[in-house]
């Protein structure tokens, strides 16, 4: 059995933010940040944006990281379909039960595993910068589907702010053009 890509969905202003600045519950997207989503008004229609969103809604499991997962008010235990959350964290409170198909994980190399079983041969969703940098720090992020924005935000945060100084290489492997966005997929070269 073939698996599906671990890849990273993830919306970026032209300059590189993936949420303005101050970024918190209440305010998630941060300052101006909501404007990274415009192209999601489109996401039912028969178009780019649609086929785009219907391929991430497709996935078999989702990798997220804790930072995210809380923002997004833990998806209500589901994020689509019912499919397995894994939640990237630093430490577990063992008091701390996430709803729904979300789990835990401290291990960056057993939670893509755990995802990759999940999703069989469909493609691993994941969200956040955190989440993603770990992923790639491992070697276990197989692509990165960015929707880049038309718009500066100057300041917020960044996709790979904290990354550490190895060189990676990308391989673009497709380019859509949507209303509000330019879907860009990328393969990590090994």
């Amino acid at each position: 059995m073939t698996t599906g890509p671990i890849r990273l969905y993830m919306s970026m202003s032209l300059d590189g933010f993936i949420a303005g600045v101050d970024d918190r519950p209440g305010q998630e997207l941060g300052l101006h940040g909501g404007r990274l989503f415009n192209w999601l008004d489109d996401r039912m229609s028969p178009g780019v944006d649609g086929e785009v969103y219907a391929e991430a809604l497709a996935t078999g499991a989702v990798i997220s990281g804790r930072r995210t997962f809380e923002l997004a008010g833990r998806w209500n235990g589901d994020h689509h379909d019912g499919v397995p959350i894994l939640v990237l964290t630093h430490s577990v409170d063992p008091d701390d039960v996430p709803p729904g198909s979300a789990t835990f994980s401290t291990d960056v190399l057993a939670c893509a595993a755990e995802a990759r079983e999940a999703a069989g041969d469909r493609a691993v969703m994941v969200h956040g910068a955190g989440a993603a940098q770990a992923l790639l720090q491992a070697g276990q992020l197989d692509e990165l589907e960015i929707h880049l924005v038309p718009v500066l935000l100057g300041a917020g945060r960044r996709l790979f702010e904290a990354r550490d100084a190895d060189h990676v290489e990308l391989e673009l492997v497709r380019r859509l053009q949507g209303r509000d966005a330019t879907h860009l997929r990328y393969r990590v070269r090994r």
